[in-house]
This record gives C-alpha cells, sequence and structure tokens, in this order.
C-alpha cells in the first residue's frame, strides 16, 4: 500500500539518514508537510547558526533532494539522490560568479 503525501516518514525519503534526521529534529522538522513547506538554503543557514557549527554544502542538497521528494511523491528517481541537488547548486554558483 502507497503511504499518501501526508503519513510518509522522513526516514522514507531516499538520502536521508541518520545524521539528516538529527539534523531535521534541530531544525523542528517533524514531519513531511512541514518539509514540503521548507527551502533548503534557509534550512541549512538555520543549522549552522543554531549549532554554531559549519556544515559542508552537501548537507544543503540532502535537504534539498528530501524537500523535492515531500513535494513530489512521484519525482524522478535521479532527483531523490542529494548529488542531484549539489550539481545544480555548483552550477548555480558557477554562474553567478
Amino acid at each position: 500500500m502507497t503511504k499518501s503525501i501526508d503519513k510518509r516518514e522522513l526516514a522514507d525519503f531516499r538520502s536521508v539518514g541518520p545524521a539528516t534526521l538529527a539534523d531535521f529534529r534541530i531544525l523542528g522538522i517533524t514531519s513531511a508537510a512541514q518539509l514540503r513547506r521548507a527551502d533548503a538554503d534557509r534550512l541549512f543557514a538555520k543549522l549552522c547558526r543554531t549549532t554554531g557549527k559549519t556544515y559542508d554544502p552537501c548537507v544543503r542538497d540532502v535537504f534539498a533532494a528530501a524537500i523535492a521528494q515531500a513535494k513530489d511523491p512521484h519525482l524522478p528517481e535521479e532527483q531523490r539522490d542529494w548529488w542531484y541537488w549539489s550539481r545544480l547548486r555548483k552550477r548555480a554558483q558557477a554562474q553567478s560568479g
């Protein structure tokens, strides 16, 4: 049986493992519904600010992959992997300067 969009657990998303689940707890994200309304850049900045640590930007890419899956349960397989979002981020950074 397929889970409805609001019933999926964060751990159901590809690219989301124990470390990301811990980050989501720090950020107060406990459901797919909350994640659907999130922004990867803002979550990443909040995580760094809240913990006082500097994280690898790939953490932001994991957030982007999870958010995309929360928004679209039929997301193409390739877009469920964090490295897809890393390529997009790096391309955008290269174009901006």
